[in-house]
């Protein structure tokens, strides 16, 4: 499985007529907020593959689109809205969902957002977070049933309390995440959010079963065993 992931700034070698050569074997593309759509619908042309997201804390001209006035998640295809408000986009909307991939069975969640700082858009107390992750539970574990994992990935914005996260209310982790992998146990946990002025800089971290992953800017996540592992007798 590879996957090209992308996060809070546009990479170069990404928005590049050069795209497809680079990356076009990738089998689907994340993408962990804080990035226009019209990036994401760049990717998706170029590449024709599937691309899964979550809003961050900017860039957020057309969550509306996305969320419910009373601030649950709500399904939106843009495909369906005839005054088309929203420029053509084929991208999954995962924020505060499960989805499985149908062609590769990859199981994602999403979890965007930010820390609550000056009370704007799609920022969150941990509560508040916590409560999101809860409306996720009957997905998680149907999964675990039927399909022997709870999830492979969990996308986020914001990092987890204290795993690469930073000390300021508005970058600070949510420690909802590490409630979640302790109990759901993904393979993978991908933010943004905190931007890497090196981008040589370590964005690997482990907590417990799950390792997490920095994507800021662009990531190339490759894992050959990604989608077949279970947590039976585990």
């Amino acid at each position: 499985m590879k996957i090209l992931c992308v996060s809070d700034a546009t990479d170069p070698l990404v928005y590049s007529e050069n795209i497809a050569s680079r990356y076009g074997d990738v089998d689907l593309v994340i993408a962990a907020g804080d990035l226009g759509l019209k990036y994401y619908e760049f990717i998706i042309s170029s590449l024709n593959k599937p691309l899964y997201f979550v809003f961050g804390n900017h860039n957020l001209e057309h969550i509306s689109y996305y969320l419910k006035s009373d601030a649950p998640i709500a399904h939106y295809n843009p495909r369906a809205d005839k005054d088309h408000l929203l420029p053509p986009f084929g991208g999954e909307f995962i924020d505060g969902k499960v989805h499985r991939d149908r062609k590769s069975g990859l199981i994602i969640a999403g979890l965007g957002g930010s820390m609550r700082y000056n009370n704007g858009t799609h920022q969150f107390t941990e509560r508040q977070m916590f409560f999101r992750m809860l409306r996720m539970i009957p997905r998680l574990l149907f999964n675990r049933l039927v399909h022997g994992r709870y999830l492979d990935i969990l996308v986020t914005h914001a990092a987890p309390l204290g795993i690469g996260d930073d000390t300021d209310l508005c970058h600070q982790g949510f420690s909802t995440f590490l409630t979640f992998m302790e109990h759901f146990r993904p393979t993978y946990l991908l933010h943004g959010h905190i931007h890497l002025v090196d981008l040589n800089a370590n964005r690997h971290h482990m907590y417990k079963r799950t390792k997490i992953i920095n994507i800021y800017n662009s990531y190339l996540l490759e894992d050959p065993n990604l989608g077949r592992r279970t947590t039976h007798g585990t």
